[in-house]
């Protein structure tokens, strides 16, 4: 109940300090909560709008599936192998923090234009996350469940389907969290610089044509959206470290 009625402060705050900005410095720089809200409504009731909603959708969800499976088998294979991990960690940790738009000229060499060069972008901001966090999750599975399955002669699969994703599970769900979100943004990214479709495009044309009306509706759809994946995904994660614990 508390946590709830914080929730609704923040928000409320939040919505305060915006419509604060809006007086300070007037609507061709920052709309309106009541006027965002309102041309955010259009859009959803536009069938021009949602050709770009599934142009994202679907950058987004070919991003995540190669950032999450690519993810999960270089962490599972570095979180094994000790020595592997511990060469390969300050590495990932470092090219984690890397800007990623420094990036993106070779991306588009490699893959040119259109979705293939999001989805690479999307994938490369969302792998290195789930890598780490799925490596640390291994690493913390007991040795002795390790050793028994050595005892037991399981093979590579079965050793991964029924000790170590049942006993890494939380991390892992921690890993996804986090990567959804950089996903997400390094597919925006990609659609605001290299795309003539999706959400990104759209802020990108708003901010040319000078659109602040609709760059304002078409982020607060995105902010919306993602919060709520995200607290998804959160309330999965608490659940999954409580019962670990």
């Amino acid at each position: 109940m508390h946590r709830k009625t914080d929730t609704l402060l923040v928000i409320v705050a939040l919505v305060a300090l915006w419509q604060v900005l809006h007086w300070i410095v007037g609507s061709v720089a920052l709309t309106s909560p009541a006027d965002t809200l309102a041309r955010a409504v259009e859009l959803l009731g536009s069938a021009t709008f949602w050709p770009h909603v599934a142009e994202t959708g679907v950058a987004l969800l070919y991003s995540l599936l190669l950032a999450v499976f690519g993810g999960l088998t270089i962490g599972i294979a570095l979180g094994i192998n000790r020595l592997a991990g511990e060469v390969a960690e300050p590495i990932l940790v470092s090219l984690y923090s890397l800007p990623k738009i420094t990036l993106y000229p070779v991306i588009l060499l490699a893959f040119g234009l259109g979705l293939s060069a999001k989805v690479a972008f999307g994938t490369i901001h969302g792998i290195i996350p789930v890598i780490i966090f799925t490596m640390n999750a291994v690493r913390t599975i007991p040795p002795v469940m390790l050793r028994s399955a050595r005892v037991m002669r399981l093979s590579p699969p079965q050793l991964v389907s029924t000790i170590i994703l049942p006993a890494a599970l939380p991390e892992l769900v921690s890993g996804l969290r986090v990567g959804f979100s950089l996903t997400l943004l390094g597919v925006l990214i990609g659609e605001m610089f290299a795309s003539q479709r999706g959400l990104g495009y759209l802020v990108m044309n708003a901010i040319g044509g000078h659109d602040v009306r609709t760059m304002m509706a078409v982020v607060l759809i995105l902010a919306t959206t993602a919060v709520l994946i995200s607290a998804g995904l959160l309330h999965i994660d608490r659940r999954m470290h409580r019962r670990a614990s």
